[in-house]
């Protein structure tokens, strides 16, 4: 049995913190996105459907940078190391966000979210890497779990934020600002973090080519198959779930400015719920039971929401903490079952390009959550009804995938 020291501690806490501030920084956009558009639309008509345009071509310009980002930062944690990597990652997204202050048209919050998606895309392959090689194989599903809810945290607390102080089309750059900050977290990975000894290990025997491994005959299938996975998890919650703040901001109007933020807080809460349940279960039953069953609830419980016609409500707030329970769970389950489908000379790479390449995906189905939102004349539920009949593709494709439960991560 491996003892448990300040070495396995000080990966967790750096891993977490990375991939909270990721959801932090991700978070940020939904909360200041109508707010901004409006200041930037001012006097113009039908603005919602300016704002869902943009939020569309937006967020897809963001996708389209993390799933870059997830390739070149995970073939780096395979090159130079998961530290150094995970490090920099982090300092490209904190400083892009901070510049995003700066933004004057829609054009250049574009070009700050993308950039800014290069580094929030590449932290979280180096992130589950690093603490999945670290970490005793039995502690994984609970690793993952933990893992998971990091990004979860980072949304709360935007929810928190956005609650405690309106963002309005006269308030929304500080937000950026705040954005910045976990800049300062790069100087604590760099001199206190220790390395994966794994990795270590395994590069001294030959020179890696992980992109080349990862799309070899021997991991194509597995590698393609991540890619549908982290395609249907990514596309219901970049196509929908990134769009109830907005959603919520359209149906209580100004009469209720912070409502956004209780919409923050409620699926953040059941993110981090969801997200430590989801690989548990995985953990319990099986990966692909798992997987299944969190297609199942996430179908069910967004189609209620979106076609129901429920007003904002206590009911609408329940579905909300649902929602965010099932879907999230989805990013406590990935971390558990992608590190096991390669070995650990290409393990960040292969993670990187699987998560990721889903966003390329979901960044088409964000643009056409635009576009419908536009058709719909401004309609939000309808979209979103729409977008997440896509985890029907995940209850079946689940099945080719193989089970890893109980063996160990691959050398």
């Amino acid at each position: 049995m491996t003892t448990i020291s300040k070495k396995h501690y000080l990966v967790l806490l750096a891993a977490f913190l990375g991939w909270m501030f990721d959801g932090f920084e991700q978070g940020l956009f939904p909360i200041a996105a109508r707010p901004a558009l409006q200041d930037m639309f001012t006097g113009v008509g039908l603005v919602d459907k300016f704002v869902g345009g943009w939020m569309g071509i937006i967020t897809a310009g963001f996708l389209l940078g993390a799933a870059l980002g997830g390739w070149v930062f995970g073939w780096l944690g395979d090159r130079l190391g998961r530290v150094r990597a995970m490090a920099l990652s982090i300092l490209v997204y904190s400083l892009s966000s901070g510049f995003a202050y700066f933004a004057r048209q829609p054009e250049d919050l574009f070009v700050f979210r993308f950039f800014g998606a290069l580094g929030m895309g590449g932290e979280w392959s180096l992130g589950v890497a690093l603490v999945m090689e670290v970490w005793p194989d039995h502690l994984r599903p609970l690793m993952a779990g933990l893992i998971g809810a990091a990004a979860n945290v980072g949304y709360l607390l935007v929810g928190i934020m956005a609650k405690t102080i309106a963002v309005t089309p006269d308030s929304w750059r500080w937000v950026w600002l705040v954005g910045a900050l976990p800049a300062l977290l790069v100087f604590f990975i760099l001199y206190f973090v220790p390395e994966s000894e794994r990795w270590q290990a395994e590069v001294k025997k030959a020179p890696s080519a992980p992109l080349r491994e990862i799309f070899g005959p021997t991991y194509l299938k597995n590698t393609l198959l991540g890619i549908l996975f982290a395609s249907v998890a990514l596309i219901g919650t970049w196509g929908s779930v990134q769009w109830l703040p907005l959603w919520v901001d359209q149906l209580v109007g100004k009469d209720f400015p912070t409502a956004k933020g209780d919409v923050g807080i409620l699926c953040a809460l059941g993110a981090i719920c969801g997200c430590i349940v989801g690989p548990l279960v995985g953990g319990k039953f099986g990966r692909r039971p798992a997987y299944f069953l969190l297609c199942f609830c996430s179908l069910f419980l967004c189609q209620f929401l979106f076609r129901s016609g429920l007003e904002y409500g206590g009911l609408f707030r329940l579905l909300l903490f649902g929602v965010g329970f099932s879907t999230a769970a989805f990013y406590g389950w990935f971390p558990l079952f992608l590190p096991e489908l390669f070995p650990t000379r290409s393990r960040a790479t292969g993670q990187g390009v699987c998560f990721n390449t889903g966003r390329v995906f979901a960044a088409v189905a964000s643009v056409s959550s635009g576009q419908l939102v536009a058709s719909f004349d401004g309609n939000y539920a309808r979209a979103g009804a729409v977008v997440t009949l896509v985890y029907l593709v995940g209850m079946v494709i689940i099945w080719f995938a193989p089970e890893t439960k109980g063996k160990p991560l691959p050398d």
